[in-house]
């Protein structure tokens, strides 16, 4: 387990928060209660930083049969849509929500080579908002895998989510597993698959990013 790099300014702003709070007490010889309830807050907001922003070291061993969940959290949607941005055509939809509590590393879920990137800015509806895929800030990432089957993934910001990370570009090779992108605070992550796949998760099923296997080509 590390720090994630992307939490870096988060934790300072913390670290000096809590400084400066707690000094502020000390100088105006605060109640014993009221240092003791800074003590608590400043305790709860220290973890909450640290383990928003931890980041699992995940071995993974590229298998190209296999999606890889690119997200920890749950899944919340199954269904067979309409993607209109890039395939426009019929696709297997699978949205895993992320909550505050779930690390927000996204990770390919297939290897190969991007073959499209957008970043879309757009509005903060919560995650599960039916609108949030089409209207929040989002990325969209298309990756072909050497059998030139594509696999696009969404990072979507949700309510409390007000910045996308992302670590890829067109043309980028990448390998299944590692690293594309980071979402602060509170999100979701959606994947389009070929029809005919077979999806290996249920609705409402906890997922590990790099880990859960999401479908099966």
């Amino acid at each position: 387990m590390k720090f994630h790099k992307e939490g870096y300014t988060s934790l300072a702003i913390v670290i000096l928060f809590i400084f400066v709070i707690n000094a502020i007490a000390d100088y105006y010889d605060a109640s014993l209660y009221l240092k003791w309830f800074l003590y608590l807050l400043s305790a709860f907001l220290f973890i909450t930083i640290v383990q928003f922003f931890r980041s699992p070291i995940k071995r993974v061993t590229a298998n190209e049969s296999i999606v890889l969940c690119p997200a920890d959290g749950k899944v919340v949607v199954i269904e067979e849509t309409e993607e209109t941005e890039y395939f426009n055509d019929r696709r297997i939809q699978i949205s895993i929500f992320m909550s505050p509590i779930n690390v927000h590393v996204n990770r390919n879920p297939i290897s190969g080579i991007v073959s499209y990137f957008k970043y879309h800015p757009g509005k903060f509806l919560v995650a599960w908002h039916p609108k949030s895929s089409t209207e929040n800030e989002r990325t969209t990432v298309v990756v072909k895998n050497t059998s030139n089957v594509e696999v696009l993934f969404r990072q979507i910001a949700g309510a409390m989510a007000r910045r996308i990370v992302w670590y890829v570009n067109e043309k980028d090779a990448v390998t299944q597993g590692e690293e594309f992108g980071f979402i602060k605070f509170g999100s979701r992550v959606d994947v389009f698959l070929p029809l005919g796949t077979k999806v290996d998760v249920n609705i409402g099923d906890k997922v590990v990013g790099g880990k859960t296997v999401l479908a099966t080509f």
